[in-house]
């Protein structure tokens, strides 16, 4: 069997006449005053016929003659057939003679192309074209059996986790000075000491900026205070940017604390109940349980899916859910990180988590619709048995990108992208209040949230225009509508202690805090 590669050494001599060469005659006479002799490529091309200094070219096909003899008295240079022909006599340092053989051998290599013929190569030629297959051979991709390829998924998510916990126990930037870092819930403001013990409330629609934060370089999709009434002074926002942060909103307006444990796009942020701890969940598919005061990851869980919700039971801060582009909710349990319980509703993606007063029961918003009505819109769950307690809650076709709990009365508030807002009762059958339409706003696709005020008599909620809109719980009038940002105002937060403080943020990554 002949091989595949060519060799210098195989070729015969028998293919001279197939092959192109090109040789120096030498003879008993001084090398410098040699002949050379140029010898046939194939039988189509021409045939060149040397003797002493005179050259003579016999074409195969007519066979005619054609003198090309070169004198001394000649032009020593000559074309003929678009090959150059020079004189015979030839010294050694000219470097002609070797321009002469690479034309003749491009001249005769595209005639042997052109001809489609399939015949020898020279084997240089051969070695090349094998090297070339070689390296096309190596692009091609082994079969991986799926058992190898689920293993090197595991260790692929093992490396991600272990990444992402080495990122978060350094990537904490602080921006305030030394005297704001050191002992975040170790400061009571002066400002809100006087509401922490009074009882009666009434809350009032802000009229005036006090603070403008600008250090996100992304859409800030959500800002929470903190739970707790004696550090209720710190802003939690997460940002788009992949980063969170933490502020003193009520005197200074600073940033204390930035974490930057994400490689995605931070989608939503979550206070723990004891308010030292704050989860958060991205695009990148992690949760992380990060300590505020050192900034180091607690704990840290793997999700197969992009996060978009998070919420903490009520009832138990080791246990939390988290919802995304997955027709799947987890519960996990922040001490054995692992999924405890699961709901799955047959959609493609979870926009909101509400848990209902008493945390036995918790709500869910999806992107669900049908041609006439809303299928599984809003959707009630047990939260110990994980049953499905009710899908036909919400019969208009909008998409609800929010919900917010009513702070004293047995209702939630439901933002539709139809810019309106509507109630519901959380008891079951969980009815909507045909009465009550909150109009006035623009939605138009954003996730814009929506809030009640601490005593319950306000809402108030964002617009794709950047206004904020203040809405009388009663009778669902449009109190007041404030400019407040230039492009989309994504969410907004009342204070839980003072009455009159409002924070808000926008597409462009601007915070202000309102009073």
């Amino acid at each position: 069997m002949n091989s595949l590669v060519a060799y210098d050494s195989s070729d015969s001599e028998s293919e001279n006449g197939k092959h192109e060469e090109i040789k120096y005659a030498q003879g008993e006479d001084n090398f410098a005053h040699s002949n050379f002799e140029l010898r046939s490529v194939c039988p189509s091309t021409s045939r060149m016929q040397s003797s002493g200094c005179g050259h003579q070219v016999k074409m195969a096909s007519t066979g005619s003659n054609v003198d090309c003899s070169l004198n001394s008295t000649q032009n020593p240079v000559q074309r003929h057939f678009g090959v150059t022909f020079r004189p015979a006599v030839m010294t050694l340092d000219d470097e002609s003679c070797f321009q002469v053989s690479e034309g003749v051998l491009e001249n005769s290599l595209a005639l042997v192309r052109k001809s489609g013929r399939t015949g020898k190569m020279i084997p240089s030629a051969q070695k090349r074209l094998f090297q070339d297959s070689m390296t096309g051979a190596q692009n091609i991709k082994p079969y991986v059996p799926k058992r190898l390829r689920e293993n090197e998924a595991v260790c692929n998510k093992s490396n991600k986790l272990q990444e992402s916990r080495d990122i978060l126990n350094t990537g904490v930037d602080c921006t305030a000075p030394a005297e704001y870092q050191l002992g975040l819930l170790s400061k009571v403001s002066d400002f809100i000491k006087p509401y922490l013990e009074s009882q009666h409330k009434t809350s009032k629609v802000p009229k005036h900026l006090v603070f403008q934060m600008s250090q996100h370089n992304g859409p800030v999709t959500t800002i929470q205070w903190c739970p707790v009434e004696q550090h209720s002074h710190l802003l939690l926002s997460a940002s788009m940017d992949k980063s969170i942060k933490i502020w003193d909103a009520i005197e200074t307006g600073r940033c204390l604390k930035t974490y930057l444990g994400h490689s995605g796009a931070v989608r939503d942020a979550q206070w723990s109940l004891c308010g030292r701890q704050v989860l958060s969940g991205g695009f990148d598919s992690m949760l992380h349980l990060t300590d505020i005061e050192t900034g180091k990851q607690v704990n840290s869980f793997c999700n197969e899916f992009q996060i978009t919700c998070l919420a903490f039971s009520p009832t138990n801060q080791n246990v939390f859910l988290s919802g995304g582009f997955s027709s799947v909710v987890k519960a996990w349990d922040t001490r054995s990180c692992k999924v405890v319980n699961e709901y799955n509703a047959g959609i493609q993606q979870t926009l909101d988590i509400l848990f209902l007063p008493g945390g036995n029961e918790f709500l869910t918003s999806t992107d669900a619709v049908s041609r006439d009505s809303a299928d599984r819109t809003i959707i009630a769950w047990d939260f110990q048995t994980s049953a499905r307690i009710s899908n036909q809650i919400f019969h208009e076709r909008y998409t609800i990108p929010c919900m917010a709990l009513h702070p004293k009365e047995p209702v939630f508030v439901a933002q539709t992208n139809g810019n309106y807002m509507v109630l519901f009762s959380t008891q079951r059958p969980y009815r909507m209040n045909k009465r009550k339409r909150y109009e006035g706003h623009k939605v138009e696709g954003y996730a814009v949230g929506c809030k009640f005020s601490c005593d319950g008599t306000l809402i108030a909620s964002g617009s794709s225009d950047g206004t904020l809109c203040f809405y009388n719980y009663l009778n669902s009038k449009l109190v007041h509508t404030l400019t407040a940002h230039k492009q989309a105002c994504i969410d907004v937060s009342f204070h839980p202690v003072h009455p009159s403080i409002i924070a808000s943020s926008d597409w462009s990554g601007e915070i202000k805090l309102w009073q």
